[in-house]
């Protein structure tokens, strides 16, 4: 059998006995391993003594009125439960303590037994569960996310305070039953979440993410993603679930300014060109199941780039936003409105009927409704502004699926619409489409000729009153080819509206200033002014001086000699601009000639404002000399005119000998047509005008 002292020493916890006084009187031996100390040395040791190395659950150390023997001498009351560290040299070791007093008969302390057990698993495994519940409320606090957790078998649903705040409210106070969150569900999700549920949880999945709305405080529907896990049993029961809820309200915004940037016009609101083309697609769908004709309208609007450029670009767009908004407030809800850019629109109808004329005749009335709506007046800041529209209208049934070819077949039809007077709509037929080819054809043939040097510089001399030749006027040809010989009456017109008019224009100067270069050689030709005439285009390029100065420099041309002729179309540009520009090439040298004075918007301004140094009579009143008094007189005007303003002038079109004769008569300086010479190629003009030439009309 055991002895007392045995059974002391082996007993599964630690055992110190103190007297009255507090001196240790007994400690068994699993009492000195954890106090880390021998029999020899606790015997007698005071518990008052600061040789302990005793510290509280918070690592402070713990003061001697605080030692479980202490705190029963000092209250007579049992002690139980407390938890204080051994610091050692390998850490601290914690010890679960509990002490009892025993009394004499009198009831004073007669001794303390002091029993404890090694916790320091536990105190770990505690100190561990708290840094992580600790991290956790952190991550909870900084998160966005909202936690919440329903068990299954129980019904019972909690919700935190951020799934509230989530939704508007402060907390769930009334609200936090296991159905709340199915009443502030969208009634739209609620057959999903049902058909979601039924699903998930039969199965053997423990993870979950779907999307959903929920109804906020203020009135408006919470987009949220909900993501968690299903905790199952051995056999595959669903016990609970438990997730977070992320707001996706500024996801979704900016989802959506993303899809409004890339599909929508921002000036107007309207689906822009990319839009347009993906609608076309199920437009196209929808009419071969229902077998329905449908119709584009291609809109531009009527000079809106002179109001651009006249009165500012915040004006335009003011009318390209009030243009969107009459649109909208003409076309039905169920046809698709666009915005291509610019000033150009386009409207889809459809479900215009099966046949192809009952389909124009609708779309011919839908079309009359938007000319009216978009020519009425409309309010520019202080500026009452009237605009109309050109429309192209192409239809299309289930047969037709190429997109482009429609958008490109309504924009023929609106050019011709251009043509036909604007303010009016035309129908694509496919004249149209056979005209565009052979325009194509004839700008690539033209980029060809320009290329392999097939447009030739051919002259006509000018003449003054004594019938000697004072300059030359530069007209163009295009050899196409051996036989045919091209007139600029039959390219310029497209030069200028394709944009070849600024590489053709380019090439005539240059070969006209290299003529002068050879000129300045000879003495008949070298005092003659050549005359090369400008486009508008050319004029409204900014670089235009910068590369006169390059032909000039490039070809040792005598600037004095160039006169470059403009028409008055150029006056209805911005005059400023223009004028700038001149007196820009004037200070190189460069001297300017107004061509067909009165036919356009003359004006006396003209003469005041810009720097001219010759004025040309149109040949249409020249014609009329001898046939109409009252051209006469315009002739006479100009010429007095011209002398008031110190300037040259020369008659065109001069063809008879009476009409020569009055020009002279009338002080005309100098004057071209075929009485006087044909135009010849310029190579012919240098050999017939030089010094070895006649010289003489």
């Amino acid at each position: 059998m055991f002895s007392v002292a045995a059974l002391h020493d082996n007993l599964p916890a630690g055992v110190v006995v103190h007297a009255a006084d507090g001196r240790i009187v007994s400690a068994n031996r699993l009492a000195q391993e954890l106090l880390g100390r021998s029999e020899a040395q606790l015997i007698g040791a005071e518990t008052g003594a600061g040789d302990w190395n005793f510290v509280r659950e918070d690592g402070s150390p713990l003061p001697a009125d605080e030692f479980p023997a202490n705190v029963v001498l000092n209250t007579g009351r049992k002690l139980s439960g407390f938890v204080a560290g051994v610091a050692g040299p390998e850490g601290i070791c914690w010890l679960l303590c509990n002490a009892y007093p025993e009394v004499d008969q009198a009831g004073s302390v007669r001794q303390v037994v002091v029993c404890f057990t090694d916790c320091t698993a536990l105190k770990n495994t505690q100190q561990s569960l708290e840094k992580s519940e600790k991290r956790l409320r952190l991550v909870l606090k900084g998160s966005t996310d909202a936690p919440w957790d329903w068990d299954l078998l129980a019904d019972e649903v909690y919700y935190s305070e951020r799934w509230w705040n989530m939704l508007g409210y402060p907390s769930g106070d009334g609200l936090e039953d296991s159905g709340a969150w199915r009443r502030m569900l969208h009634p739209d999700d609620q057959p999903m979440i049902q058909e979601y549920l039924a699903d998930l949880l039969p199965s053997q999945r423990d993870g979950f993410s779907l999307e959903f709305r929920l109804h906020h405080k203020d009135g408006h529907y919470v987009s949220v993603l909900s993501r968690g896990y299903v905790l199952r049993d051995g056999a595959g029961k669903a016990l609970r679930i438990s997730g977070v809820n992320t707001d996706l309200t500024e996801r979704k915004q900016t989802e959506r300014h993303i899809y409004e940037l890339a599909y929508f016009d921002h000036l107007t609101g309207l689906p822009n060109r990319r839009f347009l083309i993906g609608e076309l697609d199920h437009v196209l769908a929808r009419g071969r199941r229902s077998g329905q004709y449908c119709a584009l309208l291609y809109l531009d609007l009527d000079n809106f780039k002179l109001l651009n450029d006249t009165m500012g670009h915040d004006l335009g767009d003011r009318l390209l936003r009030q243009t969107a908004q009459q649109l909208r407030c003409t076309v039905r809800h169920s046809d698709q409105l666009a915005r291509l850019g610019g000033d150009e629109f386009v409207v889809v109808l459809e479900g215009l009927g099966p046949s192809a004329r009952g389909a124009a005749a609708e779309a011919d009335r839908v079309v009359a409704k938007i000319l009216s709506a978009v020519g009425q007046p409309c309010q520019l800041g202080a500026l009452l502004f009237k605009t109309t529209a050109s429309i192209g209208i192409t239809l299309f049934d289930s047969n037709d699926t190429n997109i482009e070819k429609l958008l490109k077949q309504a924009d023929l039809a609106m050019y011709r619409a251009k043509a036909d007077g604007r303010n009016c709509a035309r129908f694509f037929d496919p004249s149209m489409q056979d005209a565009a080819d052979r325009r194509a054809a004839f700008e690539a043939a033209m980029r060809d000729g320009l290329s392999l040097g097939q447009f030739r510089l051919y002259c006509q001399p000018q003449f003054d009153s004594l019938g000697r030749v004072v300059g030359a006027e530069v007209l163009v040809r295009w050899q196409r080819g051996d036989r045919e010989l091209i007139g600029p009456d039959q390219f310029i017109g497209f030069a200028e509206e394709s944009g070849l008019i600024l590489p053709l224009g380019e090439h005539i100067l240059r070969e006209s200033c290299r003529a002068l270069a050879r000129w300045h050689l000879d003495a008949n030709l070298g005092r003659l002014k050549l005359a090369v005439n400008v486009s508008v285009h050319q004029m409204r390029d900014p670089r235009f001086p910068a590369a006169v100065a390059n032909i000039l420099g490039g070809t040792g041309a005598p600037p004095e000699r160039l006169y470059l002729e403009l028409t008055e179309s150029v006056f209805a540009e911005d005059m400023q601009e223009i004028t700038g520009r001149m007196h820009e090439l004037c200070s190189q040298g460069i001297r300017f000639s107004l061509d067909d004075f009165g036919t356009g918007y003359s004006s006396l301004a003209y003469l005041k404002r810009f720097p001219l140094s010759a004025l040309k009579i149109d040949r249409s009143f020249v014609r009329d000399i001898g046939v109409d008094a009252g051209a006469a007189s315009i002739v006479e005007a100009i010429i007095a005119l011209a002398r008031k303003f110190k300037l040259e002038i020369v008659a065109e079109g001069v063809e008879f000998e009476a009409q020569r004769a009055f020009l002279f008569d009338g002080g005309c300086s100098s004057m071209q047509g075929f009485l006087l010479g044909r135009p010849m190629p310029i190579a012919d003009f240098e050999h017939a005008y030089g010094t070895a030439g006649i010289g003489h009309a």
